[in-house]
C-alpha cells in the first residue's frame, strides 16, 4: 500500500490476505482522519451511539464492536454485537478484543518506567544495554538509541522484517532480534519515517535485559496489575471465555466482496508480544486511557511513570509526510502528523490530538487521546471492517469536540468500494499481459532445492507426488503450498494455510542453466505490508 493508505502498522500490523481490503489498507488509509456523521451529540448519549454504531456495523457487516469514552470526568463503556458470528454470545464491557499495535505504548511506557527507575535513559545506546545487538549498517548499529527503536526512523523499509513472525514463526525472540542485522535498510539511518515492527520487538528484549523480566512479566507487574486491568491478557494465544472470534472475508479482489466468516488463520506465538500482542477489553482501556490523561498517575495519587515520562511518551519525534486525502474524507485532512514513542500526534480539524491504530488479521483498533478536552476513547472491533472502525472513531471525535459532521459512513463506503474497484482493474490489466505459453526454462524438478534468504532462513522447493512444485517457507509453521506457472520462471503459490496472502515466485537463471536466485512479491496490489515477499532475496542453499 502507498503511504499514507499503509503508513501505520498494525501488527501488527499485520494485514489480510485474499481479500478485498486489507487490515493495514484499511487501517492506513486514513490513519489520521476524523469522521463523522450526525450533528454534535455528547458522547454519553447512549441512545445516539448506539444508532449510529448500529448503522455502522449493518453497512460494513461488522460481527462485534467495543468502546470506551472518557468526557468530563466520566468513563462509560460500550459493546454492540455478537463475539462469534453464528454464535449468540453478546459484546459485553469485558468481552477481549485484539488490540494490535496500541500495544506499542504500553511498550514504551514499560521503558519509561525503567528510565524513571534510573536504569535506562532515552538517548542510551541499544547496543550498550542489548549486547549481542546489530543492524545491517553500522553507523545505525553503534548509534541507535533507546528512542530509535520507537519513533519509526531507522532506515529499515515500510513493515520490513515482518515475515520473521508474520502470521507465526518457530524463532525466539532473542533470533528474531539476532537476525535483524541481516534486513538491508532502504534509507539511511534517521532519514525519513518507515512504520516497522520488529523494532519494538528489539524493544521489548532491552525490557528484559534491563529489568531482569521477560516483557510480559514487566508490563503485567508494572502496568496492568497497578491499574487492575484484570481482563488483559499479554499473548494472543490466550484463550478465554470472554474472547472475540476474528472475522474477515475469504474472498479475492477479482471475485468481490465476500461474506463475513470466522477466520480460519490466526496470529499465533508471543515472539512479536511487544509489538502487539495485548487483548484488552473496553473495561481495561478505559482504565489504560485514564492514566494517560492523568499523565501516569493513579487516583490514589501513586505514579506508574513520571510526568516527564508521560510528556516523552507524547512528545513528536519523527515527521511523517502528509498526502492528499481521498475526496470523500478530505475535510479531515490534517496539517501536522508525527511519530512519538508509541502514540501519533497530529491535528484533526485544527484540535490536537494523540492517536494509534491497531491491527491483528481479523481485528482492528483504534485510540484517540484529546487533551484539550481531557477526553480519550478507544474502538476495538472483532472483523477487519475499517470503514465502521474509522466511521465510529471520526464520530466521537466530532462528537467531543463539538463539530459538524457529513455522512462519512457512505464517504468511508465509497472510498473503500472504489480502493476495490481499482485493484479488480489492476489485476484484469496484469492478467491480460500474461504470456501462460511461455516457459518454464527448465523441467520442474531443476526448481527444486533448499534457497536461503539471510534474514529469514530457508524455503524449499520440492517437486511432489502429483508431478507440482510445492513450497514451504520452513520459519513460518503452515506456510507450505502448491506452485502454479504463470509465464517464463514466474509461479504463483496457493497456500494451504488459509486466509495466506499468495505471492508470485520468480526463479533467475544464470548462463549455466542453474538458479542463480528466487524472488517473491504479493500477487494482490492491496497486500498487507506485512506480506513482506518483496524483500526476500533467497539464493540456492548450495551457494552459500
Amino acid at each position: 500500500m502507498i503511504h499514507r493508505l499503509r503508513k501505520h502498522g498494525l501488527l501488527s500490523g499485520a494485514g489480510a490476505c485474499r481479500r478485498p481490503v486489507t487490515i493495514v489498507l484499511a487501517l492506513f488509509v486514513l490513519l489520521s482522519l476524523g469522521l463523522g456523521q450526525a450533528g454534535p451529540a455528547r458522547a454519553g448519549s447512549a441512545s445516539t451511539l448506539d444508532a449510529y454504531a448500529g448503522k455502522a456495523m449493518r453497512v460494513f457487516g461488522t460481527p462485534g464492536m467495543a468502546a470506551v469514552v472518557i468526557d468530563g470526568g466520566k468513563t462509560t463503556t460500550y459493546a454492540w454485537g455478537v463475539r462469534k458470528l453464528g454464535a449468540s454470545a453478546r459484546v459485553d464491557a469485558h468481552t477481549i478484543f485484539p488490540i494490535g499495535s496500541n500495544t506499542k505504548a504500553f511498550t514504551a511506557a514499560a521503558l519509561a518506567i525503567l528510565v524513571d527507575e534510573g536504569k535506562l535513559h532515552w538517548d542510551d545506546r541499544v547496543v550498550d544495554k542489548l549486547p549481542g545487538f546489530r543492524m545491517y549498517d553500522a553507523y545505525a548499529s553503534s548509534e541507535m538509541t533507546v528512542t530509535d527503536l520507537l519513533v519509526h526512523r531507522s532506515g529499515l523499509g515500510l513493515g520490513e522484517g515482518d515475515l520473521m513472525m508474520f502470521p507465526t514463526t518457530n524463532r525466539t525472540r532473542a533470533e528474531l532480534v539476532h537476525d535483524i542485522r541481516y534486513l538491508k535498510p532502504a534509507h539511511s539511518f534517521r532519514s525519513g519515517y518507515d512504520y516497522d515492527n520488529v523494532l519494538y520487538i528489539v524493544a521489548g528484549q532491552l525490557v528484559e535485559a534491563v529489568s531482569g523480566q521477560r516483557w510480559e512479566d514487566f508490563v503485567q507487574q508494572h502496568v496492568l496489575d497497578p491499574l487492575e486491568m484484570r481482563d488483559t491478557r499479554t499473548s494472543i494465544d490466550a484463550r478465554t471465555a470472554d474472547q472475540v472470534a476474528l472475522h474477515a472475508r475469504n474472498t479475492t479482489p477479482v471475485r468481490g466482496v465476500g461474506k463475513q466468516a470466522v477466520l480460519a488463520t490466526v496470529m499465533t506465538g508471543d515472539v512479536f508480544a511487544p509489538a502487539g500482542a495485548l487483548q484488552v477489553s473496553a473495561a481495561d482501556m478505559g482504565r489504560w486511557l485514564q492514566l494517560q490523561l492523568d499523565r501516569g498517575r493513579l487516583d490514589d495519587g501513586k505514579r506508574i511513570f513520571s510526568a516527564a515520562a508521560a510528556k516523552m511518551l507524547w512528545m513528536p519525534q519523527t515527521l511523517i509526510p502528509i498526502e492528499p486525502l481521498p475526496p470523500e474524507v478530505a475535510l479531515a485532512q490534517p496539517q501536522f502528523d508525527a511519530y512519538a514513542l508509541g502514540f501519533e500526534v497530529q491535528d484533526y480539524r485544527g484540535h490536537k490530538i494523540i492517536t494509534h491504530l491497531g491491527g491483528v488479521l481479523g481485528g482492528v483498533s483504534a485510540v484517540v487521546i484529546i487533551p484539550e478536552k481531557h477526553a480519550a476513547f478507544a474502538i476495538m472491533l472483532n472483523s477487519e471492517d475499517a470503514g465502521a472502525l474509522f466511521a465510529m472513531r471520526e464520530h466521537l471525535l466530532d462528537t467531543l469536540l463539538g463539530l459538524p459532521s457529513p455522512d462519512w459512513i457512505a464517504g468511508y463506503k465509497r472510498m473503500f468500494d472504489d480502493i476495490h474497484a481499482s485493484a479488480i482493474a489492476a489485476l484484469h490489466t496484469r492478467g491480460a499481459a500474461r504470456h501462460s505459453e511461455r516457459g518454464p526454462s527448465l523441467p520442474l524438478s531443476g526448481y527444486a532445492g533448499v534457497y536461503s534468504d539471510p534474514w529469514y532462513g530457508n524455503a524449499t522447493i520440492s517437486l511432489g507426488k502429483s508431478g507440482t512444485l510445492e513450497i514451504s517457507l520452513d520459519r513460518s509453521p503452515g506456510m507450505r503450498g502448491t506452485l502454479e506457472h504463470v509465464q517464463y520462471d514466474t509461479f504463483r503459490t496457493h497456500w494451504a494455510m488459509p486466509d495466506v496472502e499468495d505471492a508470485y515466485v520468480t526463479f533467475a537463471i544464470d548462463p549455466d542453466g542453474g538458479i542463480d536466485r528466487m524472488t517473491m512479491k504479493a500477487v494482490s496490489p492491496l497486500a498487507d505490508f506485512s506480506w513482506d515477499y518483496q524483500d526476500l532475496r533467497f539464493v540456492p542453499a548450495a551457494k552459500h
